[in-house]
């Protein structure tokens, strides 16, 4: 089991995705806390106490919102121990050894949905609620345990203002919201954060900097496209969080915010790294083709129109000929010569003359959490497979505390069988359990691990 592997490795575990089962009713005395009475009803009206918006349960009173088929029965059940420890701080501290973990970073449960609620006054109640459940009832088993502080991203300043509250209530690690539902223009449409967005988000990656949080995202992407079923959790849950980090990596990356920021690590949680493998490669090709240079080869001022005449002079089949005074209309399409040339460059905010560059702005920063089931998670240590010979950086992410991991205390040895089926080596699986992890935290804020368990550990691979 995970006990017996971790005695053998010669290097701690840090768990960079578990989760906490809020106990809902000490979060609504919080939010009464910190808010009033008057919001802390709005927010137990909102649906959160029960862990779902009532957006996502339309579905069931025929109410306005999304009609989607959310969650259910969702976290442990039958194996109690499981759910109690996901409850209780205690509990998941003196089970660590028994699940192989050093060290954990947990994130919410229900605080994933305070995210998305819409109302600005309740929302940032909510979240602030959450934090300080989570800095209270945790801080004092810092050593193995890291809360993450919910950050809503509806606006810069909210943002700027609950990461400042976050440090003072001496949270290390932050889950910053991706993504809103927004009204733009006179229709609604889903604004991902970096990337034309409504806002400038650069206060809020500066305040990250500042205050040495790696931003983290771990949102879904349920209720999009094709996952919108009424009638199956499973369909809509199939590849959802794969496309929400997907969206929001492809954000900061073309928005150029690891360019600017070169200081701050990202991490994208529980969508596993296949997704992000064939972006990274999916980027190079695009560049490669598109950038300003190479986009010469199909600029429309660069036809040879009379080669062309030429060509359909004698190549042209017969119904064709009659309709060449139409050419003019035909070429347009998908080449209009009009485009404006300060929209020319979409790869401008890179500041990149060469391919190999996307390595530094890619590769370098981001995280991405990986299940320990996920079979797909060797593809991150292929330098064969993937451009310019590059790993990917996967984070061990146990995701203990929901459905998907019926026993907590194998999660370590269902991770490890990537090494007992030799695809990939103990130094991958080294670096995807630990050395990925202290990139994640330590690249922003050298001292995240001061005070842990896993300090000494550091200290012996600096010696």
């Amino acid at each position: 089991m995970s006990s017996s592997l971790r005695e053998r490795l010669d290097h701690p575990v840090i768990d960079a995705d578990g989760h906490t089962i809020e106990f809902m009713p000490q979060v609504a005395e919080y939010c009464r806390e910190v808010a009033g009475a008057e919001v802390a009803r709005q927010f137990e009206r909102s649906g959160c106490l029960d862990g779902l918006p009532l957006a996502l349960e339309a579905r069931a009173n025929g109410g306005p919102g999304l009609a989607i088929r959310p969650p259910w029965w969702a976290v442990p059940a039958r194996n109690t121990l499981d759910r109690a420890t996901a409850m209780f701080p205690r509990l998941l501290y003196d089970r660590l050894d028994e699940m192989g973990l050093d060290f954990a970073v947990l994130y919410p449960t229900h605080g994933l949905f305070a995210l998305g609620l819409e109302e600005d006054e309740v929302r940032q109640a909510a979240c602030r609620a959450f934090n300080l459940y989570h800095a209270r009832l945790y801080g004092e088993f810092a050593d193995r345990l890291a809360p993450v502080a919910v950050i809503p991203m509806n606006t810069p300043g909210e943002a700027v203002a609950e990461l400042e509250h976050a440090r003072a209530l001496g949270l290390k690690a932050v889950l910053l919201g991706g993504m809103c539902q927004r009204d733009v223009n006179g229709r609604r449409r889903l604004d991902v954060v970096g990337f034309h967005n409504a806002y400038d988000y650069d206060p809020v990656w500066a305040a990250c900097e500042r205050l040495g949080f790696a931003p983290a995202f771990h949102s879904s992407g349920m209720g999009w496209g094709s996952r919108a079923s009424d009638k199956s959790y499973v369909y809509n849950h199939i590849g959802n969080f794969a496309a929400a980090q997907e969206a929001i990596c492809r954000s900061l990356f073309l928005g150029g915010v690891t360019r600017r920021f070169p200081g701050l690590t990202f991490a994208f949680l529980e969508g596993g790294v296949g997704w992000a493998c064939n972006l990274f490669s999916d980027l190079i090709g695009h560049w490669e083709k598109r950038n300003v240079e190479a986009l010469r080869h199909y600029d429309p001022a660069m036809l040879d129109r009379a080669e062309l005449e030429r060509l359909f002079d004698r190549y042209a089949p017969k119904p064709f000929v009659d309709k060449k005074k139409e050419l003019d209309r035909t070429l347009r399409i998908l080449s209009n010569p009009n485009e404006d040339p300060a929209t020319l460059d979409e790869f401008a905010a890179l500041q990149i003359d060469r391919a190999e560059q996307i390595v530094e702005l890619f590769v370098e920063p981001f995280h991405f959490g990986c299940e320990a089931d996920d079979p797909i998670n060797q593809f991150a240590f292929n330098r064969r497979g993937n451009p310019f010979g590059a790993e990917l950086k996967a984070l061990f992410s146990s995701d203990i505390g929901h459905w998907d991991v019926p026993d907590m205390s194998g999660v370590l040895a269902e991770a490890y069988e990537l090494v007992e089926h030799g695809l990939i080596t103990p130094a991958n699986f080294r670096d995807f359990v630990f050395g990925n992890a202290v990139s994640l935290y330590t690249a922003v804020n050298p001292r995240f691990f001061d005070g842990t368990v896993i300090a000494p550990h550091l200290q012996e691979s600096a010696s």
